[in-house]
């Protein structure tokens, strides 16, 4: 069993349902990290969607920003972290960070809390005891976005994808609900 798994796939791949199916197989106790925020009526359904496929006796925290922080604390040898998902954390980084600002009017980019979280994911990873699942879209197959802000995820979202992918024993592509072991 890899204690790291990446999964990438597109949107309704099936990349979180696979990534559900690993953590329930896992024995091990589930915790389910949610970066999503519910914002409006579109994201609180999506919420409601994953919260009712999952078992009821998995554990669900929200982390929006301090993913690696929050994964140090919960991490356990008998434990199993689903990190649903990055591509969401990302966006709220971006955001939160004034990156996504910066893009917007031309400035060069400049944002500590993205660099330090990133970062600090990255280098947090290989540390934690137990499994961790992280969730991810496979975002660079389309045409480069005309929005600078869009160019900005996209970019970021490659960059991202890279690095945890490089510190993870197993990486899944999923496409209509079939896996495709990369690594």
């Amino acid at each position: 069993m890899a204690k790291r798994t990446l999964i990438l796939g597109g949107a309704r791949s099936g990349k979180s349902r696979h990534a559900e199916q690993i953590a329930a197989a896992s024995g091990q106790r589930v915790v389910y990290v949610a970066t999503a925020e519910s914002r409006d009526g579109e994201m609180v359904r999506r919420i409601a969607h994953h919260r009712a496929r999952r078992p009821a006796d998995w554990g669900c925290v929200e982390e929006p920003l301090y993913l690696a922080t929050r994964l140090r604390e919960l991490a356990a040898p008998d434990s199993c972290l689903l990190v649903d998902c990055l591509t969401l954390w990302l966006s709220n980084l971006l955001f939160a960070g004034r990156a996504a600002a910066q893009a917007e009017t031309g400035e060069a980019i400049s944002c500590p809390l993205f660099a330090g979280e990133t970062a600090a994911l990255v280098e947090t990873l290989p540390q934690l005891p137990g499994q961790v699942i992280l969730v991810s879209n496979e975002v660079g197959w389309g045409i480069v976005p005309m929005h600078p802000v869009s160019r900005l995820f996209a970019d970021e979202q490659g960059r991202l994808n890279q690095r945890v992918a490089a510190v993870c024993e197993r990486v899944t592509l999923v496409a209509a609900g079939l896996p495709l072991t990369l690594k």
